[in-house]
């Protein structure tokens, strides 16, 4: 039977390939709400499944190298994609099957989230699994999106102030990668302003020349961050697959983050540090005497 339907429409395919939070507000299930808020049509690979909340993570439990594999030939063979998300890959056998799955179908536009470990500590994934990632992925990514704790694992040093985000994105861009976005949000919070730091590589007349940028921008007052690195990860690969260049796409992934941390101030999701709102644009929030003024 004929289809009366177009078939023509075409939106930003995106594909994270991370891991499962059963809580909600990070991990691949943060990554395809933001992708469908901002317009994409999201596809998932889970690698590791955790058993998490707001509280923190419990359980880990890492997927079959087969079947890891398998989603991605799944969705690349059938759908394809623009853009892939990687975030957390808990060991590095999964690293190198990611890595090799997508040689095979030679993925250009690749935006990694160096997921290491968990805010309230747990570790995801160790120095093994950091070395994997750089010798593996680092080679495959446009842009590497470490805050600042997973920079100091990546590079082996501590990186404590934005003073030292400009020589710690130059070493991160040596190893390999395209651009480095260096996230500053993890400073403490006597530090009002957070200072993000871009670094990339472009050609000009053929010769190779490095720029930067830094976004300055406020720190939201609110206890409910939880899932801010995949969430911004996941909005820049969006913006990216819809046809923004790195810097633009970089700068309104920010601006959603902020406008998500926002509208979830005052939310209520859990005893710990809940999510930001990803849905801020079609389900605003606000305080009951807010709504009445």
């Amino acid at each position: 039977m004929e289809t009366l339907l177009p078939t023509s429409v075409q939106i930003p395919k995106v594909l994270t390939i991370a891991g499962s939070d059963s809580g909600g507000g990070a991990g691949l299930q943060a990554d395809l709400k933001v992708i469908t808020a901002l317009g994409g049509y999201g596809m998932s690979v889970i690698t590791a499944i955790t058993a998490q909340n707001t509280l923190g993570v419990t359980r880990i439990q890492d997927v079959d190298l087969d079947v890891v594999e398998s989603q991605i030939d799944a969705v690349i063979s059938d759908i394809g994609v623009d853009i892939v998300k990687i975030g957390m890959l808990a060991s590095p056998e999964i690293v190198q099957t990611v890595a090799k799955t997508l040689r095979k179908y030679g993925s250009k536009k690749v935006v990694l989230d160096p997921v290491l470990r968990a805010t309230s500590g747990a570790s995801l994934g160790g120095d093994d699994t950091a070395q994997a990632i750089i010798k593996e992925l680092f080679p495959l990514a446009f842009l590497v999106t470490p805050n600042m704790d997973e920079a100091s694992l990546l590079l082996g040093r501590d990186i404590a102030s934005p003073d030292e985000f400009k020589s710690a994105a130059q070493e991160l861009l040596d190893l390999g990668s395209q651009s480095v976005l260096i996230k500053g949000g993890h400073l403490d919070r006597a530090h009002t302003q957070i200072t993000d730091y871009l670094m990339w590589r472009t050609n000009e007349d053929d010769l190779e020349v490095v720029q930067s940028k830094e976004f300055k921008h406020y720190r939201v007052n609110t206890a409910n961050t939880h899932g801010t690195g995949c969430s911004l990860a996941s909005a820049i690969a969006t913006y990216l697959a819809a046809g923004h260049d790195l810097s633009h796409a970089v700068a309104k992934g920010i601006a959603y983050v902020e406008a998500g941390l926002e509208a979830g101030r005052f939310l209520s999701i859990g005893e710990g540090p809940g999510p930001l709102w990803h849905m801020h644009d079609f389900y605003p929030t606000a305080l009951l005497d807010e709504k009445k003024s």
